[in-house]
């Protein structure tokens, strides 16, 4: 009989240890019997262990399914980096299939016979790259980091082996998957959340077989069954979308940089606004050139929030000479909350401690934390005032402009409007076809785009971003706007239009990010990170006591422990303090040293808690 240790997928429960009269192999999936639930439960074979002293279940079922060396030892990094359990951990990963371990030698061949010609501003790039195992390209929006990529990741594929560019969700555009299947051919797929199962399984059996050897994706498509990587990509890295919002909480970002180091693959990150732990950390390279020629004119209206006679002159000017716009806003839906004109309270969601933003092309309220929706109302649930919309959001652009120019097309480009894949397809086709004059949206704008005929683009509600309360708000200002601008005048003349109130932040650092970094830097130090690990605790209960109470109990446990390597910045009720009729309490930790943080961390236990390492807050 021989005895293993097993974690569970998708459990949080520790390892448990099982037997069999079969020899298994570690990182082997099996299914056993875990108390006495009628279905049985699916785990992997972790460590060999010696027959214990008490009575041991069988395993049932044995797949030929695995996890190899390289998933085990990063789930296990994961596990206790981002505290949770080592089943949690591997429930990431896409396994390997045992039957195909005899893999016919594909070998890459250029089909297309494609060059990827760098200018000499582009090579010294790439001979900075071959340099440096672990490199970050800070290298200005417009450069062509993308043909830098393509090349290093053509020598790796020559080299027989596999290459993954991470890139954020909504960078995985047609035009992206167009411009490397037009070097790679078939031997590069892409993987997101939108794609169906069925292609899915497409791709992963073209992986297996080696047919497939360039992956690009978003987070997921780091945990894919690579059976010879040589090459991570993670552009955008600055991105928090890199960031899971559920557990485990995972930055992949950092994640590709412990493999890189842990089994010698080559990793590189890519920005025009790297984050500053990667300035401060990876050898980095600094260019300022764009791969074309442009002019660009960056413009300030210090007024308020809205479509003005400035914003209205410049979109004409720009419509007159047949070029397309882009208009930004931080916030989605129209008119974010509606608000009551006599006791100023907003029509807040029953089950979360936030106003319901106002959408009005469904004629409906809706939280963004739950997805409670209910009618529009009028009149105030508190005290029967007149309730008046409250903050400018997409739709009422769209509507303000239709207005003033009827035979323009314009769209909204935001996560409400665009669902699907096939949404994300049709509108973006139209953009660059000019089928489109004008398109309105959030985020998603800033994402990598690449249309030359932009050649204006306006950037609304930025102070919202800038005043919010975060160590990170004048980082995510200041970024998200030179990654918008980056959108306009790609080839040739572009025009910048900034509505703000903070004209002498924005002058001082649009044209130097470099500077910015350097001044935060001094701001950050000894508080916030590179310099310093935070991590945040959430403390969550549908009764408010019950969550207050536990808060408080790891409060008074630290303040009683000798804990001088970790400092206690501070707790209490969260901002958002309800949450799918949750109450929600924090507790915010930082320090210098790492490991007395995650030890601190891996004491908390309990249910309530939700553990956030290295958190944006």
């Amino acid at each position: 009989m021989f005895y293993y240790q097993l974690a569970f997928l998708n459990s949080p429960l520790n390892l448990l240890t099982y037997q069999s009269n079969k020899k298994i192999k570690v990182g082997t999936k099996v299914a056993v019997q875990l108390a006495k639930r009628k279905l049985l439960s699916l785990a992997v074979v972790v460590n060999i262990v010696d027959k214990p002293n008490f009575e041991c279940v069988n395993i049932d079922q044995i797949y030929d399914e695995y996890y190899d060396f390289m998933m085990l030892k990063t789930a296990q990094f994961i596990s206790s980096y981002y505290v949770c359990s080592f089943g949690e951990a591997l429930s990431l990963y896409i396994p390997h299939i045992t039957t195909n371990n005899n893999l016919q030698n594909n070998i890459f061949k250029e089909k297309n016979k494609i060059e990827i010609t760098l200018s000499s501003e582009q090579r010294k790039s790439y001979d900075f790259i071959q340099k440096n195992k672990i490199a970050l390209l800070f290298n200005d929006t417009g450069s062509g980091k993308t043909e830098i990529y393509m090349k290093v990741i053509f020598d790796i594929l020559k080299q027989n082996k596999q290459a993954v560019m991470l890139m954020p969700e909504i960078s995985l555009t047609p035009q992206m998957e167009k411009r490397l299947k037009k070097v790679f051919g078939d031997s590069v797929a892409i993987w997101h959340s939108k794609i169906t199962k069925k292609k899915k399984s497409l791709i992963l059996e073209a992986l297996f077989n080696n047919k497939i050897r360039l992956i690009a994706g978003a987070r997921s498509a780091l945990f894919l069954p690579y059976n010879n990587l040589g090459l991570i990509v993670v552009d955008e890295e600055h991105d928090e979308s890199y960031k899971a919002d559920k557990k485990p909480r995972i930055n992949v970002k950092d994640v590709a940089l412990y493999i890189g180091k842990k089994f010698d693959i080559q990793v590189i990150l890519g920005s025009a606004t790297p984050s500053m732990t990667s300035y401060t950390k990876i050898p980095f390279i600094r260019s300022t050139k764009t791969y074309f020629d442009t002019t660009k004119y960056i413009k300030f209206d210090n007024s308020n929030l809205g479509i003005n006679d400035t914003i209205i002159q410049n979109i004409d000017n720009t419509l007159k000479n047949k070029n397309q716009i882009i208009i930004f806003l931080p916030t989605r839906a129209n008119f974010k909350y509606q608000i009551c004109q006599d006791c100023g309270k907003s029509c807040e969601c029953p089950f979360c401690s936030v106003g319901l933003s106002l959408h009005k092309n469904n004629k409906i309220l809706k939280c963004h934390y739950c997805n409670y929706t209910q009618k529009i109302i009028e009149t105030c649930q508190y005290c029967g005032g007149l309730v008046k919309n409250f903050r400018l959001g997409t739709a009422e652009v769209q509507e303000i402009l239709k207005n003033i120019f009827p035979t323009k097309i314009i769209k909204i480009f935001d996560r409400d409007n665009i669902k699907t894949n096939t949404e994300l397809k049709n509108i973006l086709k139209q953009f660059n076809d000019n089928k489109i004059d004008i398109l309105v949206g959030t985020q998603m704008l800033s994402k990598g785009h690449d249309y030359h005929n932009v050649t204006l683009a306006i950037i609304l509600g930025i102070d919202s971003i800038l005043n919010m309360t975060s160590y990170k708000s004048r980082e995510r200002a200041l970024s998200l706007t030179l990654q918008i601008a980056g959108r306009s005048g790609r080839k040739g003349f572009g025009e910048v239009l900034i509505q703000t109130k903070n004209v002498d932040f924005f002058k001082h650092y649009l044209n130097d990010y470099e500077k910015f970094i350097k001044n935060e830097l001094t701001y950050r130090k000894d508080l916030y990170p590179p310099f310093m690990r935070l991590a945040k605790v959430i403390f969550s209960h549908k009764n408010a006591l019950l969550a207050k109470r536990q808060l408080n109990k790891y409060v008074d446990i630290f303040q009683h422990i000798s804990q001088q390597d970790v400092q206690l910045v501070g707790f209490g009720e969260c901002n958002v303090f309800k949450i799918a009729n949750k109450y929600r309490y924090e507790l915010l930790l930082r320090s210098k040293n790492t490991k007395a943080l995650i030890s601190f961390l891996h004491f908390i236990d309990t249910p309530l808690a939700t553990i956030d390492m290295d958190t944006n807050f």
